[in-house]
């Protein structure tokens, strides 16, 4: 012990005064780094496996449930804007029916269609989970496309921004009816047969009107970019960009019909008639005149 204390104090003496010891301590260094890397390893490897099983599931399971709440509070809120403006402009009506909510169900991206002139994707949701042909989809911003093919595990959805897909829709600053189609870019669509003096301006909203029946009414479409006002001609070339985000979202909503509201009175439109009313009904009327 003595013989190591003294060698010790040697060596610190001579580190300190000269510069010879360096290039022997940094080989040193060089030869210890694996044993003491492998020294380490067993510790690390113990506590990479204890984090990534008892982590990981839990994380999953948070990811995928955030996520269904997101959507789920972004289908309620974007809704607001819409539902102001209507309310103000019925707010005189006190009769008027409650809107019910919307049924719906969350969907994953599954694929793209690798043709450039379509704009097309592949969800994995199908029959087995209800989807049907013409079932509005959309993201958390706004509609995003239609369904247009089912199979049993998976559907085809059609998005705004294709060529051949258009859909009615209104500006939600002052009701105005219009339609809408896409031009085969994500980024643009393009407004139907506006009038040269109708009122529509850059940064309108433009909201599905549900007049086609295959959109639920009040949803955010796309926002007006751009309006060029040509002389002499009778409509105005309008702009948009959907505001739904078509080439980042990966989940999805797909919206179902609500439930039809009970018509007044004693069973509705279903209660049938009774045989002897319709009978007093026609003798009242009187004989029918035959055709020549």
């Amino acid at each position: 012990m003595l013989l190591c204390a003294v060698l010790a104090a040697a060596l610190m003496f001579v580190d300190l005064r000269f510069t010879r010891m360096e290039p022997v301590r940094a080989q040193l260094s060089t030869l210890v780094a694996p044993i003491q890397w492998a020294v380490s390893l067993p510790s690390d490897v113990l506590n990479w496996g204890a984090l990534a099983l008892s982590d990981q599931r839990a994380l999953v399971e948070e990811n995928r449930r955030l996520r269904e709440q997101i959507l789920t509070l972004s289908h309620r809120v974007q809704r607001m804007a819409s539902l102001t403006a209507e309310n103000v402009r019925l707010r005189e009506l006190l009769d008027a029916t409650r809107e019910h909510d919307i049924p719906f169900i969350t969907a994953e991206l599954l694929s793209l269609d690798p043709d450039p002139f379509t704009h097309r994707m592949v969800i994995d949701r199908g029959r087995r989970d209800g989807v049907f042909v013409g079932q509005p989809v959309m993201d958390a911003a706004g509609l995003l496309g239609q369904v247009t093919a089912v199979s049993a595990y998976s559907s085809r959805v059609l998005l705004v921004a294709d060529a051949s897909h258009a859909l009615p829709i209104q500006v939600n600053r002052n009701g105005l009816r219009f339609i809408i189609q896409g031009t085969g870019r994500y980024e643009a669509l393009r407004v139907l047969h506006v009038p040269d003096t109708a009122d529509i301006r850059e940064g309108d909203l433009l909201v599905s009107s549900g007049l086609a029946g295959r959109f639920p009414s009040g949803y955010p479409v796309a926002r007006v970019t751009q309006v060029v006002h040509d002389p002499g001609e009778p409509f105005a070339r309008v702009d948009a960009r959907p505001v739904a985000q078509l080439q980042r979202s990966r989940h999805f909503l797909l919206l179902f019909p609500p439930e039809p509201p009970e018509a007044p009175g004693r069973g509705g439109w279903t209660v049938r008639l009774d045989p002897v009313a319709i009978r007093g009904a026609l003798e009242a009327a009187g004989p029918l005149e035959e055709e020549p």
